[in-house]
């Protein structure tokens, strides 16, 4: 039986490419809506995505032939899982393939904050010279606290060894630490830590996890990096802190304001409060959650879900 595979998001050539030439069945449909989709998806065993729309319980149940959803991506979150899964549906992602993307990008946030490259870049181009206030700080001595110990944040953790830096890692799961991050308690992290990065995927219990109770928890003013979801920080509670001094800094690659397509960014017709402090602040670096959007990574989330589709149908 030829397994036939609805390609709803454009990806790397080489997804499409492999599958084909191993006997899979490929259909494409980049602009039809979830509820068009959702009148044909019965004739599919597959379906690869990014995040162009939720795979809800509706659309579940009318997948009745469906037996994997593959997403190009790190995060199932646009994916209800557990009814997936009711269905015996595979679930396939792929953080391996871009968490070297993030790491690189989550360090080079650090930098530039550390020495304030965007500030003086800025500055020089607007024909100020100013030492004084650029002055940089170093990361060597510093403890870098990383919450979420998975495949990204062990990806940042390697990253960093090159750096005379402690490191420490929280996660919900027991024995996640290695060689390159000591495993601790959240209440130790919070003591210790100078620079947080979260590598944490987005749910119910990471919602809104960043708040100005968790911030304010923390023994030291620090630098905070989010290359998750930006769910999982209060914009709001985030500024506070940063008004206040808690937060020396802010490297945002991911926004609470980004629609779940990942594509845009949701502004209202008055753009937040504290959205605009982050627009305007210096101690802010923006990027548009591109993180794990590299050309290499492009090509390997793509590989990696190749390599998983295989898989699964070779057992």
């Amino acid at each position: 039986m030829s397994i036939k595979i609805l390609h709803i998001d454009s990806n790397h050539p080489i997804l499409w490419q492999q599958l084909e030439e191993a006997g899979f069945e490929n259909h494409a449909d980049f602009t039809s809506s979830k509820e068009e989709i959702e009148a044909k998806i019965q004739d599919y065993n597959g379906i690869v995505i990014r995040s162009r729309f939720k795979i809800d319980k509706t659309f579940l149940d009318k997948a009745v032939n469906l037996q994997f959803i593959a997403r190009v991506g790190a995060g199932l979150e646009s994916i209800d899982c557990d009814y997936a899964l009711d269905k015996d549906i595979n679930l396939i992602a792929a953080p391996e393939g871009n968490c070297n993307a993030v790491a690189e990008h989550t360090l080079g946030m650090i930098l530039s904050l550390f020495n304030k490259l965007n500030q003086a870049d800025s500055e020089i181009r607007s024909g100020e010279w100013n030492r004084e206030s650029n002055r940089g700080h170093e990361l060597d001595g510093k403890t870098v606290g990383i919450i979420g110990y998975g495949n990204m944040g062990k990806a940042f953790a390697k990253k960093l060894r090159g750096f005379d830096v402690a490191v420490l890692c929280y996660d919900i799961a027991d024995n996640m630490g290695d060689e390159n991050a000591k495993q601790v308690s959240l209440q130790e992290l919070q003591q210790k830590t100078d620079v947080l990065s979260l590598h944490i995927p987005w749910t119910p219990d990471t919602d809104k996890m960043i708040d100005l109770n968790f911030i304010n928890a923390f023994a030291k003013p620090f630098w905070i990096i989010n290359t998750s979801r930006g769910k999982n920080i209060v914009t709001a509670d985030l500024v506070e802190a940063m008004k206040s001094g808690k937060v020396l800094g802010a490297g945002l690659d991911v926004l609470e304001y980004e629609k779940l397509s990942f594509e845009t960014l949701f502004q209202e017709k008055n753009t937040p409060e504290a959205f605009q402090y982050l627009l305007d602040g210096k101690k802010v670096i923006l990027t548009p959650h591109i993180a794990g959007w590299t050309f290499e990574s492009h090509e390997r989330l793509a590989q990696v879900i190749v390599d998983k589709i295989k898989m699964l149908y070779s057992k």
